[in-house]
């Protein structure tokens, strides 16, 4: 086995000189991260709601319930990027 010629002090993350990413394009992987974070689980919610409000006859107490549920989650998955990107590296 070899070992890699570049150390790395952490190894889940890469800094921009480890990517070879410019500071735009960074920028945009970063906001389409995002964008995924907050839409994902909250349209996600919306429609599970609707097919069991349409399953159980109960309309629209499963959609504003997965609606809020979903829209929780999105706050927690941006919140974890937060920390994540305003973590030092070491």
């Amino acid at each position: 086995m070899t070992t890699s010629p570049r150390p790395q002090s952490n190894p889940g993350r890469t800094t921009k000189e480890q990517s070879g990413l410019s500071g735009p394009m960074l920028i945009f992987i970063t906001a389409l991260d995002t964008t995924w974070r907050a839409f994902l689980p909250t349209l996600g919610g919306v429609f599970l709601g609707i097919g069991l409000d349409h399953w159980f006859s109960i309309a629209p107490t499963a959609t504003i319930a997965c609606l809020v549920i979903g829209v929780i989650v999105s706050a927690l998955l941006i919140a974890k990027q937060l920390r994540d990107v305003r973590r030092p590296l070491r």
